[in-house]
Order: structure tokens, then C-alpha cells, then sequence
């Protein structure tokens, strides 16, 4: 392995999840070819003959062998295909010797200049296809004539074999792509030897291209600026950083509970230790004068290059926190006090105080399967907004010991790694998780039985040229008797921007369930109606369409209308659901200015309920290809 780019300054192990996503290797056979997060119809697809004009352009010789040109271009030159000439043997096999494919120029596809893909074959007596060249060029640019970037993959295959080898251990280790260590050490003379192509002359200047340019200030502090934003955190030095500080969009947010919000925070990283990490933060709120804090320690079974998030974890680990807890206002996929959350349509005046303890050990495994296993020990406290009130008598606090384990299979998933979180490259893979929380009266002073399960799966599924579908289900149940902290609250997302996994229109625990049903369907168009419509076409908007819902209810045990004696009294504009579930939907358009989504969004039940939003714009920045 040998790398030089500005792709030093990202996580490794991410840019090649990444990379390798980007530039999938190309299989004309398939129906749909896998390119840049996005799928191409390919030439010899199903449906070729309703997407592509096909011509029979002339007769060459290609390696020897009479073929004929056979040219194709989309009917629509907007839609994901490709324009190209296949050369195709002019004898009883119609063997497919090359392949020359680029993207039509009015295609909609975002900051690709040109791309081009030429691949190569061979073919053996008995009839076997072997790819011998698969080069792909792609010329990159952000705006129209300005400076773009050049990337090229070009993979060669020589000395194919077929027998088995001696060893045959080889087939039972748990990765399908096995890096040795001194991969990325190898000499210059290596390189000389064993390259199936020359490297380009200035392909070879990379490394030295940079190294002048990072001596020049401008581009040395905007490359820091990038890898900050995409990290979220500031190493303390610049070559072997022990402590690394942040996450930076965490620093200034707001609430109401406790006004302007500051905090500060970092993790050790493997030059200190690469098996002993810690982590944490401090924050102090304005408004209701108080600290809260974080610490973590985690002990890595595995040695960690950087950070201890890195694939695959096997890892112990403990954390004690105190901090509010926004009830119903869960964001799955950033930090609850991300400064781009702090602008909301509504009060967030469901918060509570939470003190947590917790020991965790969590194993993952290549094959996309992991657990884990936690015990934790969490104390509750209300806030003048949320009281918790059992037969008219005010609560001070309530505590819970529980133990959960969480499974989680997710076969060939990509994602794109953080020091904080996992940011999926696609969704094509599918993904079940199940968790069950389980809890014993008694147990250090423990209030309440518990028993609560959840189940989940999500899912991708392409429709070739007409865009793709993300689908996510889930439900879950709560057993035994408990109060209201400790029931089912589905999120609402009280901010205008797109959050997935949450309910844009709904009030924070606007809804308490002790079982659930929930979907959230999310339909990108990807263009396919507004490319065949003039002068829309040409400002390369897309389609998308979403519907999500929730169907939940509560059991006479858990409504304190019905059984009060040891549950809490709902807080004002909590209710329960009838028969009818909580649906919204929303009609929205994205690409706008190429990173822009902005969606309407309808409220379709429970339209009459007090202190609503029945209909609402909301936005995100959506970064694509």
C-alpha cells in the first residue's frame, strides 16, 4: 500500500471504506453499476433497451480478434447512465473483449467534471471471463471553472489462478481482506518491481507537490480547518497529539432549562496509550447554575492505531456522568447539545436531571455481527417543568440498576469513522439490532422491576434509474409496571433541521407508550421526474418524497388515570394514543445549489390537539454525488 493525497489529513481506515464505495469495482453484467454512492444503469442491464439507443458504429480488430463497435447513449441524457462503445467478438460467443464508458455532460451528477471507465477482458478455452484492466478517471470540481481535483483508480489483474492453494487455513481467517503489517513500508524498489503499469509522471509528483504546498500558509491552515470540521476536534500537537480536544460543535448550545450552555471536553488517543483511552467533558449552563461532567475510561482488548471508536471494538469500559436528560429529544446520529440544534420551533421544557453510572463490555466482529453487554445504575431528578408526582406527593428522585444487552448484524456495512460516532456511507447493507434491558427491585436501592425490549431493521433498496428508498422499522415493549421516565417516548425533533429517525412535527413527549410500532420511509427520486421536465431539468433539482409513523399504546398498569399507586402523574400535554397512529409526511427537494434539501412537511393525524405544528419547512445540508 502506498497512498499520497490530501486524504492524509482524514481518518485512514474511513477514506478507504470510503474510496472503496466511491470507486466500486465496475461489473458491466450487473443490472445497476455502483458508482460515487449512486447507481448507474448499466449497458447490458435488464432494461437496456428501454434506457439506451444502441448502434452498430463499424468493425475493428481489438487484441487480434474481429469485434463489432457497438454504441450506446441514454434516451434521457439527465438520467444515471452512461455514453460508450462496446467492442463485442463477431463470432458465436459475442464475448465482450473492452468497454469505454463516460458520463453523458448533461447528466445529473454533482462535482463530476468527466468520467471515464475503460476495462479490458480475456477470455480462457473453456469459456471463463477475466478482467485484465479496470481503469477508472473522474475530474473533479466544486464550482464551474475553478481548480478541481483529479482522481484516477486503475486496478490490473495478472497471474489468475484457479488451483487451490496448498494451505488451505488461508479460507478461515475472519477477514476477506488481510493487510500485513509492513504493508505500507515497503521500498521504492518493490514499487519498481512488482507494478503492472508505470506510475504516471505527474501521478509520481503528488508527494512533492504537497509538501511545497503545505509550506505555504494559506493551504496549511485550511487544510487544519477541514480536518477539524470532519473530526470535530483539535489535536494538542501537531505530529503525536496525546489529547485531542472537543468535539468543537459542542462548545457554545442552548436550552431552555439551562440557558447558554458552555462546555469543553477531549479523549486520549493512542500516542498515550493504545490500549488505556479516556474521554469526558464539562459543561455549565447560565440559566440553572449548574455543572455537569462526563468521564469515561475504556480499556481497548485490541491495540488502537488512534482512537479507540476504530473497527472493531473489544473493549471494557466505565463512565459516570451527571447531565439533563431531554426527555423525548433523543438525536440518534450528533451530540444532544450540537450548537446547530440550540434554534428550536418549541420550548424544550421536557428535561430532567440524570445521574449515570455504567460498565460496559462491547465485542465486534468482521462479519458485521456484535454485542454487548452494560450494567448500569442511573439516578433521576425533576426540574420545575417535569415533576414527578405519585397520589399528589412530589418525588425528590428515583433510581434504577438494570442490565442490558444489545445485538446488533450489519453484513458489509461502510461507514465513514469519527473519533465520536459512525457516519454511514450507505445503507445498502441491511441492519437488525435487538436490545433487552432487564432490572430487579431492590437492587441498590432500585425502585422498580424492569423488562424492555426493542427491535429493529433498516434497509436500502434501489430502483435502478429511479432512485433509491431508505426504510427503517422498529417496535419495542415495556413488560412491567414503571413510571413514565422509564416508558417509551418517541423522539420529536423540536429543531427545523432534517434529523432521521425522529418525528419532525411531533411535541416532545407529546406521546407516552409502553409498545410500539414505528416506520419512517424516505423516497430519493434522484431526479427522474424533474430531468424530463424543461428548463427544470437544467437546475438539476431532486425528488423526495417521505411518510413516517408511529403506532403505540398504554397498558392499564402503566396509565396513572387508572392505577396510580406507584407510577407518576404525566406531565400537562402528554397523552395517550388512541386507535389511530401518529403519521407525517412531506414532499421535499434536494440538490439545491448541490448541498441544500429543504422539505414541507404535513402533520396527517392528531391535527386537533392543543399547542401544534400542523405543517412546517425544514432543512438540511445533504452532500452528494
Amino acid at each position: 500500500m502506498k497512498k499520497a493525497g490530501i486524504d492524509e489529513m482524514l481518518n485512514q481506515d474511513g477514506v478507504q471504506q470510503f474510496l472503496g464505495e466511491i470507486f466500486k469495482e465496475v461489473n458491466i453484467y450487473e443490472n445497476d453499476i455502483s458508482l460515487l454512492l449512486n447507481r448507474f444503469v448499466s449497458p447490458l442491464s435488464n432494461i437496456a433497451t428501454s434506457f439506451y439507443k444502441f448502434y452498430i458504429y463499424d468493425t475493428i480488430d481489438v487484441g487480434g480478434q474481429k469485434c463489432a463497435d457497438l454504441v450506446f447513449v441514454p434516451f434521457n441524457s439527465e438520467s444515471f447512465g452512461f455514453v460508450g462503445r462496446m467492442y463485442v467478438t463477431l463470432d458465436s460467443t459475442y464475448f465482450v473483449k473492452k468497454i469505454k464508458m463516460n458520463v453523458p455532460h448533461d447528466i445529473n451528477l454533482n462535482f463530476v467534471e468527466n468520467m471515464s471507465i475503460e476495462q479490458d477482458f480475456s477470455r480462457l478455452p473453456d469459456g471463463t471471463r477475466l478482467l485484465e484492466k479496470d481503469d477508472i478517471t473522474v475530474e473533479f470540481r466544486l464550482v464551474s471553472h475553478t481548480q478541481g481535483l483529479y482522481a484516477r483508480r486503475i486496478n490490473t489483474y495478472q497471474k489468475y489462478n484457479f488451483d487451490p492453494p496448498q494451505d488451505m487455513a488461508i479460507f478461515k481467517e475472519k477477514e476477506r481482506i488481510i493487510i500485513e503489517d509492513d504493508a505500507e513500508m515497503k521500498p521504492e524498489a518493490f514499487w519498481e518491481d512488482n507494478r503492472h503499469v508505470p506510475v504516471r509522471s505527474k501521478e509520481n509528483a503528488v508527494e512533492k507537490m504537497l509538501a511545497r504546498l503545505r509550506e505555504v500558509p494559506v493551504f496549511y491552515y485550511t487544510e487544519k480547518v477541514i480536518s477539524t470540521l470532519i473530526s470535530g476536534y483539535i489535536p494538542t500537537d501537531k505530529d503525536n497529539s496525546k489529547f485531542d480536544i472537543g468535539p468543537m460543535n459542542t462548545t457554545i448550545s442552548g436550552n431552555t432549562a439551562e440557558g447558554a450552555r458552555f462546555r469543553i471536553g477531549g479523549l486520549t488517543t493512542a500516542n498515550l496509550h493504545p490500549n488505556w483511552f479516556g474521554r469526558g467533558y464539562l459543561a455549565y449552563g447560565t440559566k440553572d447554575e449548574k455543572f455537569k461532567y462526563m468521564g469515561e475510561v475504556e480499556y481497548s482488548f485490541n491495540k488502537k492505531r488512534y482512537h479507540t471508536r476504530e473497527f472493531p471494538i473489544h473493549s471494557i469500559r466505565a463512565l459516570h456522568s451527571y447531565d439533563i436528560n431531554q426527555l423525548g429529544q433523543h438525536y440518534l446520529y450528533t451530540n444532544k447539545d450540537n450548537m446547530f440544534l440550540s434554534l428550536k420551533r418549541k420550548s424544550d421544557t421536557r428535561i430532567t436531571y440524570e445521574r449515570l453510572s455504567e460498565l460496559e463490555y462491547k465485542n465486534e466482529f468482521s462479519s458485521g455481527f456484535s454485542y454487548a453487554f452494560n450494567l448500569n445504575y442511573r439516578t433521576e431528578y425533576p426540574s420545575k417543568w417535569v415533576k414527578f408526582i405519585e397520589d399528589g406527593v412530589e418525588q425528590k428522585d428515583f433510581s434504577v440498576a438494570a442490565a442490558e444487552i444489545k445485538l446488533r448484524y450489519a453484513p458489509n456495512e461502510k461507514y465513514y469513522q469519527t473519533k465520536t460516532m459512525r457516519i454511514p456511507i450507505t445503507k445498502d447493507a441491511p441492519i437488525f439490532t435487538l436490545s433487552h434491558k432487564i432490572g430487579a427491585k431492590g437492587i441498590l436501592g432500585s425502585k422498580y422491576n424492569i423488562n424492555h425490549t426493542e427491535l429493529g431493521v433498516q434497509k436500502r433498496f434501489w430502483f435502478s434509474a429511479f432512485g433509491y428508498t431508505d426504510i427503517i422499522l422498529k417496535g419495542g415493549k415495556v413488560w412491567n409496571k414503571v413510571p413514565f421516565p422509564l416508558l417509551i417516548i418517541p423522539n420529536a425533533n423540536l429543531s427545523y433541521t432534517i434529523q432521521p429517525e425522529s418525528y419532525t412535527l411531533m411535541n416532545a413527549m407529546e406521546f407516552i407508550n409502553d409498545q410500539y410500532i414505528s416506520w419512517d420511509l424516505t423516497y430519493f427520486v434522484n431526479g427522474a421526474l424533474f430531468n424530463r421536465i424543461p428548463l427544470l431539468k437544467y437546475l438539476k433539482w431532486r425528488e423526495v418524497l417521505s411518510f413516517r409513523g408511529l403506532y403505540g399504546s398504554l397498558s392499564n398498569k402503566n396509565n396513572p388515570y387508572i392505577n396510580s399507586k406507584g407510577l407518576y402523574e404525566f406531565p400537562a400535554g402528554s397523552m395517550i394514543m388512541d386507535n389511530m397512529p401518529y403519521m407525517e409526511a412531506g414532499v421535499g427537494i434536494e440538490n439545491i445549489f448541490k448541498i441544500l434539501r429543504v422539505d414541507y412537511v404535513w402533520r396527517l393525524t392528531y391535527r386537533d390537539l392543543p399547542d401544534i405544528d400542523r405543517s412546517g419547512v425544514r432543512i438540511a445540508l445533504h452532500f452528494t454525488f
